[in-house]
Parts: structure tokens; sequence; C-alpha cells
């Protein structure tokens, strides 16, 4: 049985802890209704244009082209780990990561084997994780922290950079690893393919040799020059949003758990508190009770 004051120490220390995590848990749900805000206004529009984009590509007829839609033999690719910066958050980088572990031994292993794939992490924890774990890989790290000061004028640049390395061929494919808001207790890491676009199947209209119904205005290649990079755009911002609001929705749950377990803990220890002062009472009670009895017969 620990002494009182071991017990006071770690009765001390633990409401300590309780008190961070409380505070983290408060600051993490404030973020978290700004960055949920953001994302279920950005999803609804981010969706539609994205669904838009793969009917568009998959009903080009030859009188326009797009070489974001264009599939090719894959000789190397970039994989996007996008987590946070900080730490705290239960499993939610580690769930980023294992998506991204998961292409780099998956459809992107061979690539990785021979050092054909390009990381660019968006967050340090992505980056310290598989850097620990694929040092031969190539890493960019130059958008580490633009979850610091995020807006879509940055992520703008990042996605451009993407499809620029795309179109000059210097990538056959892109994936992107990012995890998906549902509510503050559901994250879901997603890994997705950003380029080439994925196109879908789509069934003619009845009574039109058309497969879409979308009318082009003005010329169709002068207006998906301009609307497919700006959709692409808007997509990679929604994957950022979305991570940014399942980071403070992971945190805040984590940080409740903590919390209660904190309290937990203290009932515990305040019970060996009160046992360990009992048996010190007792003790000295025996003590006098023996000393009295000893100077009687004496």
């Amino acid at each position: 049985m620990a002494n009182l004051k071991e017990v006071r120490d770690r009765i001390s220390s633990v409401k300590n802890i309780q008190q961070i995590t409380q505070a983290m848990k408060m600051v993490a749900a404030s973020k978290l209704r700004r960055a949920q805000d953001k994302i279920t206004q950005m999803r609804p529009y981010a969706n539609k244009m994205d669904q838009m984009l793969k009917n568009i590509l998959s009903n080009l007829e030859g009188d326009a082209n797009t070489t974001f839609g264009i599939e090719r033999p894959v000789e190397r690719a970039a994989l996007v780990v996008v987590t946070s910066n900080r730490g705290l958050a239960g499993a939610f980088n580690t769930n980023i990561c294992k998506a991204a572990v998961t292409a780099l031994n998956g459809e992107l292993k061979d690539l990785a084997e021979s050092g054909d794939v390009y990381v660019v992490c968006i967050g340090k924890k992505g980056y310290d994780y598989l850097r620990r774990r694929f040092p031969d890989l190539r890493y960019n790290t130059d958008n580490i922290d633009l979850f610091d000061d995020l807006s879509f004028e940055k992520t703008a640049k990042v996605a451009e950079r993407l499809m620029d390395a795309f179109e000059y061929g210097t990538y056959d494919k892109v994936m992107v690893a990012y995890s998906s808001f549902k509510n503050a207790a559901v994250q879901n890491a997603q890994l997705v393919q950003f380029l080439p676009v994925v196109q879908e199947k789509v069934e003619k209209v009845e009574g039109s040799n058309l497969k879409a119904d979308y009318i082009f205005e003005p010329n169709k290649t002068e207006l998906l020059e301009y609307l497919i990079p700006s959709i692409l755009k808007n997509t990679f911002h929604k994957f950022t949003l979305d991570t940014n609001a399942a980071e403070h929705g992971a945190r805040m749950t984590a940080m409740d758990k903590a919390t209660e377990n904190a309290q937990d803990l203290l009932k515990g220890l305040k019970l060996a508190y009160n046992k360990a002062r009992q048996e010190a009472i007792t003790t000295q009670i025996l003590e006098i009770v023996g000393g009295a009895a000893a100077l009687e017969n004496g």
C-alpha cells in the first residue's frame, strides 16, 4: 500500500491532467463548430461538381478533350497524405496513415519499391509516420503546415501543382489519403484517386444521341479548360476541410474520454487514500493503546 503522500501526489497530478484534457476538449469543440460549418456548406456543392465532372468527362466525343480524364500506364505516381500537425486525437492520424500504407503496399507497391512514388505531406504526423516506415521514398514537405492557416487560395495552389505535374507527365496517377468527417465521434479514413478523374458510365438519354444532358455555352473546349481545373481545386479543398473537421472531432472525443478516465482514476485513488488514512489512524491508536498498557504494567 502506497503511503499517504504518494497517493496525495498522484491525486494532485491526475486533477491537473483532468483540467488540461477538459480545456483541450472545450478548445476542440469550439474549433469543431467552425470547421463543421465550413465542410457542411462546402460538401453538397463539391460533391455535385465532382459528379458533373465525371459525367462530362465520360461523354466527351472527341470535339473536346482534356488530359485530366485520360488513363495512361502508371510509371510514376504521387500520394498526397492529409493529416494533422498535432496528436492527442485518438487513432485519427494513424487511420489516415494506414490508408496511405495500404496504397503503398497494394496498387503502388511496385512503384514504391522502385522509388517512383512521390509523397506529398500535408500535416506533420503523416510525414513522421511514413518517413520511419518508407525512408527510401521521396517526400515533399512544402505544404506540411497548410493547416496553420487553411484557406482555399493555399489549397488551390497545391491542387494546381498536382494538376500541372499530371498534365506534363511527371505523375501518371495522383491519389489522396484523407479523413472524411461524419460527426464528432465518427471519422472515416479515405483513399481516393484524384487524377486521372475516375469516369462513370452514363446511359444514353432516351430519344437523343447524347449520353449527357449538358448544353455547353460558349465553345465546349474553351469552357472545359476553365471548368475542369476549377472543379478539381474545389474537390481538393474539400479533402482538407473534411480532414480539418475530422481532426477536431477526433480530438474532442479523445479528450472527453480522457477526462472521464481521469475521473474514474480519481475515484479509485480517493478510495485508496481513505483506506491508507484509516489504516494510519488505526495504527496510531494501537500504538497509543499499547504504550498506555505498557506504562500501566510497568
